[in-house]
């Protein structure tokens, strides 16, 4: 009886509320609030900046309380704003749950921009889009490669909607989906010459070592390893490119640190070769599918559950190949 009496209400209030309140200004309060400015909600909602002052300004006077402050630097919420932003997300998510309990998953439509990190791209971001593909065939992906850095930021200032990087990302209201798991590896062209191994950090730091752009976790973790062994000025190469640091790699620069994960080819055919340094374990990288939570979220966590699934079969494919 609770349940059914709950899903009475909601009905009720949906029958009710745009008597009282349009659920527009009540959809546009709550992307200025989130995204800062009357421009960047515009451009969300598809619409025009009067009419976003115009719906701020009704949704005001139907409520009697002053949401926003208004200077030269933008827009910020009032204490009462404040107070209200959490009904109106409510109110957001329910219309949103609502919408998607009276139609079919496959028929899930519109845009998603997703930003990936090419450790990814190059190893089951393809099998997710044919997935996606087959089981929302009206869903649309804006597909970005970059950074983990720079996905982050480019998900708090929601400008994509999914991420898969290097995570998790903790902050409010943002959700982590475990997706896999890469350790990283020591690699070399056979033509370069190092000498006997297990190789010491003292030799390894002689040359340049390739990795991951400077502002990522490997990148950092190496560093400070060649550091602490007294090589007091390493030089490294971190490039975003992974197919630019396995190109300097075979080309005989120096060492790299990478996940070998989608190196089977390189190395099978010897054009590469994992190496054994006297050195602490690199850490692994950890993969994660991050969204901001919101009633326009259901789409990237649909995208996100199909690739921790694509993940998982990624791997358990390659395990009887990996012996690691």
């Amino acid at each position: 009886m609770g349940r059914d009496a709950s899903a009475y209400n909601a009905v009720s209030l949906f029958r009710i509320l745009p008597q009282l309140i349009d659920l527009r200004h009540i959809e546009t309060f709550f992307w200025v609030a989130n995204l800062g400015s009357f421009r960047a909600a515009s451009e969300k909602l598809n619409t025009t900046q009067p009419a976003i002052s115009q719906r701020i300004a009704s949704l005001e006077g139907d409520l009697g309380v002053r949401l926003f402050e208004r200077d030269a630097r933008g827009v910020t919420l009032t204490g009462k704003g404040q107070e209200l932003l959490s009904h109106a997300e409510r109110m957001l998510q329910m219309r949103a749950d609502m919408m998607q309990a009276a139609r079919e998953q496959n028929v899930m439509s519109g845009t998603v921009r997703m930003g990936v990190a090419e450790t990814i791209v190059q190893t089951w971001l393809p099998a997710l889009i044919e997935h996606v593909h087959t089981a929302y065939p009206a869903l649309v992906l804006q597909i970005e490669v970059d950074t983990t850095h720079v996905l982050r930021a480019q998900l708090l200032a929601r400008q994509i909607d999914l991420a898969f990087l290097m995570g998790p990302v903790r902050e409010a209201r943002v959700e982590n989906l475990p997706l896999c798991t890469y350790p990283l590896a020591w690699v070399a062209s056979p033509r370069l010459d190092l000498g006997p191994e297990p190789l010491t950090m003292e030799r390894i730091g002689q040359l340049p070592v390739i990795t991951y752009p400077s502002s990522s976790s490997p990148y950092r973790a190496v560093q400070d390893m060649l550091m602490r062994a007294g090589v007091a000025a390493p030089r490294m190469y971190g490039s975003a490119s992974l197919s630019m640091v396995v190109r300097m790699t075979m080309d005989c620069i120096g060492t790299s640190v990478i996940a070998p994960v989608f190196l089977d080819k390189e190395l099978a055919r010897g054009e590469l070769r994992l190496l054994h340094v006297q050195a602490e374990p690199l850490p692994d990288l950890a993969f994660t599918a991050t969204w901001v939570e919101g009633p326009d979220s259901h789409a990237a966590r649909a995208i996100a559950r199909l690739a921790q699934r694509i993940a998982a079969e990624h791997e358990r494919a390659r395990s009887p190949r990996s012996g690691t």
